[in-house]
């Protein structure tokens, strides 16, 4: 007799006020088996595997966990059965320890002293080191990702979910993770991996079930997949290219002088024209944060001078900023770039100012400019008024870009833009920021999607320690290099 599968979903449908998230879902993942769910922003991933975890309830359908049926919707003995999931959004508290945040959620006990051991052993076994006294709200993204999977191994689970877990980790990092899930493969544990990276997925994956608008449409293997043909099996056609950009840029319209992170930090000065798009790479937590809150207005610098269009600005606010032409795109989607119990026109007023009029706000002018944003970057959702919390992480992402995008910035700061996004959906953000740029916007990118800046940068700069490397032609830049620059070694000029 065969063993029965680890997890088996049979028919499973979940519907919400005017969208049909999973419409009769079956899936089987094996003990021990690496499984991957692929699909557009939209398409259900999220949902179904949120059902997994005990988090939502379907609609319809069974499910089965080791031959036992799973009846209700019940996180905690999901977790009982063995099922540990690392979510795409952070469920963490940014005013606790990284150590407390584990302790919440695990459901045995464990000494202070004990887990801070254990997070220590963990991290450095899966080469995920993370201090377990730091708190929550002093660390990058990518740090809070690695709490997230120390959490979720801590736990000792049978059937691992996780949801973009490479969006924010570097490629070595990745490489470690993968490393790790591998391990965890041999030893028994199912892991249940959803990725829009799809060199990823033919990479870790020996299945991969393909969902669009809800559905699944093919289960394969990977590993006899292009990347190619996996994109076009996602999207139901051919993917989207990436426009050329090959016009000169004009004059210097962000101009930085001797900034400061921090008081006696590296200065660091640099320069974006019009009509050019300036990237910047590097590991995260090495300071691009910090620079982008400093531009933004949302930080004032200790030392140093920005001046937009030969204005300083260093000591105005985001809204003196943005009214005088600068707009921010930042990294963290969920309470900081939109607030998620606010509807997608109520977002809109975050950083709309002209919507608001002497002191009032005009909610249709709101709902018509964000349903213009949903139109324009075919944002999936029911209507203007859905909360933006509800939308898939990639639907939220083209939202906040476009709503940016859309006021016609002359300086674009973008953080991370395509975090967590389907490659058509990638796609239309890189070309949206394209357009913009021809348009005459200067526009500073901050990613570590190394592709992704090779794709869309005019020149490239590395952050690494707090100090900016210089900025150098994209096409001069080998990417052999460039990992180098990262670690922080580079050239003392430009070459």
């Amino acid at each position: 007799m065969t063993a029965a599968p680890r997890l088996a979903l049979r028919g499973i449908s979940k519907r919400y006020p005017g969208v049909v998230a999973n419409d009769g879902v079956s899936l089987e993942v094996a003990a021990g088996e690496i499984h991957a769910i692929l699909g557009e922003n939209g398409a259900g991933k999220s949902t179904l595997v949120k059902i997994v975890a005990g988090a939502v309830a379907p609609d319809a359908g069974t499910i089965e966990f080791d031959g036992r049926p799973v009846v209700g919707a019940d996180p905690a003995a999901a977790r009982q059965l063995g099922v540990a999931m690392v979510h795409q959004h952070f469920a963490l508290f940014d005013s606790l320890t990284v150590a407390e945040n584990i302790a919440v959620g695990l459901d045995r006990r464990v000494g202070r002293a004990g887990l801070a051991e254990a997070i220590r052993d963990a991290g450095e076994r899966y080469r995920m080191q993370i201090d377990p006294a730091a708190h929550v709200h002093d660390l990058s993204m990518g740090q809070r990702q690695r709490v997230e999977i120390v959490r979720a191994l801590l736990a000792r689970p049978k059937l691992l979910i996780l949801d973009e877990p490479t969006s924010v980790l570097t490629p070595q990092a990745t490489e470690a993770l993968f490393s790790t899930l591998r391990q965890l493969s041999t030893e028994g544990v199912s892991v249940l991996f959803i990725s829009h990276k799809l060199d990823e997925i033919r990479r870790l994956a020996s299945r991969c079930t393909v969902m669009r608008a809800g559905r699944v449409v093919a289960v394969v293997d990977p590993r006899a997949e292009t990347e190619h043909s996996l994109a076009r099996l996602m999207i139901g056609g051919q993917p989207p290219q990436i426009a050329a950009h090959e016009t000169a840029p004009g004059r210097p319209r962000l101009v930085v002088d001797s900034l400061r992170l921090q008081e006696g930090g590296e200065p660091l000065s640099f320069e974006v024209h019009t009509g050019e798009v300036v990237g910047i790479a590097g590991i995260s937590g090495n300071g691009q944060n910090a620079l982008m809150a400093l531009l933004a207005g949302e930080r004032t610098a200790p030392a140093g001078s920005i001046r937009l269009d030969g204005r300083p600005i260093g000591k105005m606010g985001p809204r003196s900023r943005r009214a005088l032409g600068l707009r921010y795109v930042p990294e963290e989607r969920i309470g900081h770039g939109a607030v998620p119990e606010l509807s997608l026109a109520e977002n809109a007023l975050l950083t709309a100012d002209r919507l608001q009029q002497h002191g009032f706000v005009r909610p249709g002018a709101a709902a018509a400019y964000a349903g213009e944003v949903v139109q324009r970057f075919d944002v999936r959702c029911p209507g203007v008024q859905a909360r933006a919390g509800s939308l898939s992480g990639g639907n939220l992402q083209k939202y906040l870009v476009g709503r940016e995008v859309l006021a016609e910035p002359s300086v674009l700061l973008v953080n991370q833009p395509t975090w967590g996004v389907d490659v058509g959906a990638a796609a239309a953000i890189r070309n949206s920021l394209i357009a913009l740029r021809a348009r005459g916007c200067a526009l500073l990118v901050v990613s570590e999607e190394i592709d992704e800046l090779f794709e869309l940068a005019d020149r490239l700069m590395v952050m690494a320690g707090g100090r900016l490397s210089p900025a150098v032609a994209a096409h001069r830049l080998p990417a052999e290099e460039l990992g180098l620059w990262m670690a922080g070694r580079w050239p003392s000029a430009a070459h």
